[in-house]
């Protein structure tokens, strides 16, 4: 916040200036006060989106700076076209995300290097590589069930951290919230998702994952693999939010952490809140 510098002026001959000249600072600052209220009011209250930073003690369910947290660049929600609101304001009955989809996929954290294995054009997805994230017999149901689910575009991001662990997200954009809903549904109807992750055959809803670290108007469903696991210890999450779905994958041999797990979790469930 800046600090306002004042310059006093000298007092107009034959005009006592104390209680007069005290009683104009103090309106004049309860204008001043008065007006950064109502700016600041109106600017939580437009539908364009706003820049959001955060930080590592403001995560909820995840109580200290030193647990284990990744740095992640400051959050900054992608400029909406104009005219197009945002996809929770009442005017948009659909649920759409009108800003690009690649701007909406989290950025890697501090020390990450881009993950070699996931074939990105520009961060767009090909479905191909979509589908690959998944055992091999899913891959061609999954394919019919994408197609005739009207899927649009697929955006994503993959890295690696210094200990190993290797993060990435998947954002598919569908032309409705509905079919949004209804595609996630398939894969997550039941305690565990109905198609397994390559590497991962068998998982389970995590139930430790804390209900504060959940988002508004973003459903999650939240996965652990089952033991016993392979060399490779794999967690995932499956966000909804209006019209996109997100894919949240983050593998490491022996054991991925939980705690920058559920972090990306949570920071990506606010850029699409």
């Amino acid at each position: 916040m800046s600090t306002e510098t004042t310059t006093q002026a000298a007092p107009e001959a034959g005009i006592p200036n104390a209680p007069a000249r005290k009683d104009r600072r103090v309106a004049r600052a309860v204008l001043r006060w008065t007006a950064a209220v109502v700016v600041f009011g109106a600017l939580a209250g437009a539908t364009a989106y706003g820049v959001t930073e955060q930080r590592r003690t403001d995560l909820p369910g995840l109580a200290t700076a030193s647990d284990g947290r990744w740095t992640y660049p400051e959050l900054v929600r992608p400029p909406l076209p104009e005219g197009s609101p945002a996809p929770f304001a009442r005017a948009n009955r659909t649920q759409a995300h009108y800003a690009d989809p690649r701007a909406l996929v989290i950025k890697a954290p501090d020390g990450a290097r881009p993950d070699p294995g996931l074939k990105t054009d520009d961060d767009w997805v090909p479905t191909s590589a979509y589908l690959a994230q998944y055992a091999k017999d899913e891959r061609e149901g999954l394919g019919e069930d994408l197609a005739d689910s009207g899927v649009r575009h697929i955006a994503g991001r993959g890295w690696t951290m210094p200990d190993g662990t290797t993060t990435r997200v998947f954002l598919l954009h569908f032309g409705t919230g509905a079919e949004a809903t209804g595609f996630c549904d398939r894969l997550t109807g039941g305690y565990a998702p109905s198609r397994p992750l390559a590497g991962a055959p068998d998982a389970e809803l995590d139930e430790s994952y804390p209900e504060e670290a959940r988002v508004e108007h973003v459903s999650s469903n939240v996965y652990d693999e089952t033991r016993p696991r392979g060399a490779t210890h794999v967690r995932s999450a499956y966000l909804v939010a209006g019209d996109t779905v997100g894919l949240i994958m983050q593998s490491r041999r022996g054991t991925a952490h939980a705690v920058p797990f559920r972090q990306t979790v949570t920071l990506q469930s606010q850029l699409l809140g």
